[in-house]
């Protein structure tokens, strides 16, 4: 029984060390995921100067700068110009949407070119992954030259929501596991050993196997018949306690349909019989109530 609760309290042990691994793991994987959303950030960044640059290309600008790119709100982007430029408005959706297709993710977004004097929409779009349901209107008019900001909002993807859904949810799958293999189990009930009820039963010197339907008296092997091996295993696994008459009618006879209290007693005197050799093994009338196995010390 030590050994086993020993055996149990190291199982334990381990699968403690090893959820606290995989929590520590887990960890990990959310502080990774953060250093990949900051670089896919940085290179969003990068995309949208890129963005700014062909725009003055086509506005036939080639040296003066785009400024630094913006950061206006969680996943709105500002691209600002040294200069004023034009533009086509199909060639800004062709930039743009060969440009942030590179970005991982920029799923659906909303342009705004706004002018820089009062922030109204000179023109705008919103690009969807499903194609069908972009909304970009007014590609052939070119806009006058003038200065310009651009306004780039993404969707948001959830990428901290994700990230915090799959930190927590991954933290309470592990605390669920260490639940079910920790908590205590349910004391197991003890069952007494019925080895010897199955096999060899000792009763004083005499030794019944129950399972050969045999006694064995002083050396010698008496066999018993399947009924008589029925009668003394109830006797056997109960001596020197009156068992009622009742009670061995129906262990006996019942399954088989048929209960006659004549059986009983022709039974109970064969095996008085083949227990004579014994004198210290008796099967004794209890009137009114019905049999005892005494066996004398």
């Amino acid at each position: 029984m030590y050994l086993s609760q020993h055996l149990l309290s190291g199982k334990r042990k381990y699968l403690l060390g090893l959820i606290l691994f995989l929590f520590i793991a887990v960890i990990c994987v959310a502080f990774s995921m953060e250093d990949s959303d900051d670089f896919n950030i940085s290179r969003r960044e990068v995309l949208l100067r890129r963005i700014g640059h062909e725009l003055l290309l086509q506005s036939g600008d080639s040296t003066s700068r785009v400024l630094p790119v913006k950061k206006i709100a969680e996943n709105e982007y500002q691209i600002r110009f040294e200069n004023d430029l034009t533009f086509q408005p199909g060639s800004l959706v062709n930039i743009t949407r060969r440009w942030l297709e590179k970005d991982p993710l920029a799923s659906d977004y909303v342009v705004n070119v706004l002018n820089c004097s009062n922030s109204s929409v000179a023109y705008g779009y919103a690009v969807s992954k499903n194609r069908k349901d972009d909304i970009i209107t007014c590609l052939g008019r070119k806009q006058p030259r003038g200065c310009y900001m651009i306004n780039v909002k993404f969707k948001s993807m959830g990428i901290n929501t994700a990230k915090s859904v799959y930190f927590l949810g991954s933290l309470s799958f592990l605390v669920f596991i260490g639940f079910l293999f920790l908590r205590p189990g349910k004391p197991q009930k003890v069952l007494p050993d019925n080895s010897q009820h199955t096999s060899m039963i000792t009763l004083g010197s005499v030794s019944f196997d129950a399972e050969h339907h045999q006694l064995i008296i002083n050396g010698n092997a008496i066999d018993l018949t399947g009924t008589e091996t029925r009668v003394l295993k109830i006797f056997a696994l109960s001596p020197n306690e009156t068992i009622e008459r009742s009670r061995l009618q129906k262990e006996i006879w019942e399954d088989e349909g048929v209960i006659v209290g004549r059986s009983l007693d022709m039974f109970i005197s064969k095996l008085r019989k083949k227990l004579e050799p014994d004198p210290n093994i008796k099967i004794v009338v209890i009137r009114g109530k019905g049999y005892k196995l005494e066996i004398s010390a």
